[in-house]
């Protein structure tokens, strides 16, 4: 976030027109509407190897217009010397979540995308736990065998929304015998806090006010999350990968909470 303290930078990246405010339909306006929700960056570049090959995808980071604002406002204070700011900017919540492109995506008709919460234990520490990890693999294979799709990668999502401490704390009691949904409860939190509205909305920038999509998902809740935004579904494909002994009552609970996993193995 400190890119943005020297106002210079941000100045040039809006002349370039490399950061664009979104509304709530995801049409972009001027930087100063009011009514701006989200400001999308980019893209760059993003090689990126899958199945042994390299390949190129658009990166297009994007977080809320609060946030982003909240940050601007210390970095103001902080050239002014108000050094208070400085800690305020240390705290300052600004989650950054991303959209990874391959192919032209507004032409597609009904691209395949994977809207993907984030998971650190499963995608960079590899664990078995979950299929996170392989989930996200076989969608960037499956949109580079399309010839064109996305991954809306929703970074605050971790833990269904409660975040990576209490993610492992609900481990220890996940192996005390409480079920992934469970284990959130025992701590008063919700089952599941995620809200796919802003990945909708930036969908919607690129694929038009008719978007249209083919689901890479499991879970029910993405559909209906995506249609209740505007973006209509107009196919669900599976995805079940990863499964071991490690994470199969993990996924068991999914299951019966609506996921759409058909028939695992016995324990």
């Amino acid at each position: 976030m400190f890119s943005y303290v020297d106002p210079a930078i941000l100045a040039s990246l809006l002349e370039e027109e490399k950061i664009v405010l979104l509304d709530g339909a995801g049409r972009a306006v001027e930087r100063d509407h009011q009514e701006g929700r989200i400001h999308l960056l980019g893209p760059r570049p993003l090689p990126r190897r899958v199945d042994q090959a390299d390949v190129a995808f658009a990166w297009y980071p994007f977080a809320k217009r609060t946030q982003l604002e909240q940050v601007l406002g210390l970095g103001k204070r902080l050239q002014r010397g108000e050094v208070e700011g400085l800690r305020e900017l240390l705290t300052a919540q600004m989650t950054v979540n991303s959209l990874i492109v391959y192919g032209d995506l507004g032409r597609a008709e009904a691209p395949l995308i994977r809207v993907h919460s984030c998971c650190v234990t499963g995608e960079i520490f590899g664990s078995l736990r979950c299929e996170c990890g392989p989930q996200l693999e076989q969608a960037f294979a499956r949109i580079v065998d399309e010839g064109c799709g996305a991954i809306v990668y929703m970074s605050g999502h971790e833990g269904r929304g409660i975040g990576l401490w209490a993610k492992a704390v609900t481990y220890l009691l996940q192996d005390m015998g409480h079920d992934t949904y469970d284990a959130n409860r025992a701590l008063n939190l919700p089952e599941d806090s995620r809200d796919f509205t802003d990945a909708a909305l930036v969908l919607r920038h690129f694929l038009g006010d008719e978007a249209k999509v083919r689901l890479l998902s499991n879970n029910p809740n993405k559909r209906a999350a995506l249609e209740q935004n505007g973006v209509e579904v107009a196919a669900v494909e599976r995805t079940l990968t990863g499964v071991s002994t490690h994470n199969l009552r993990y996924l068991k609970a999914k299951r019966d909470r609506g996921h759409t996993l058909g028939d695992l193995p016995e324990d």
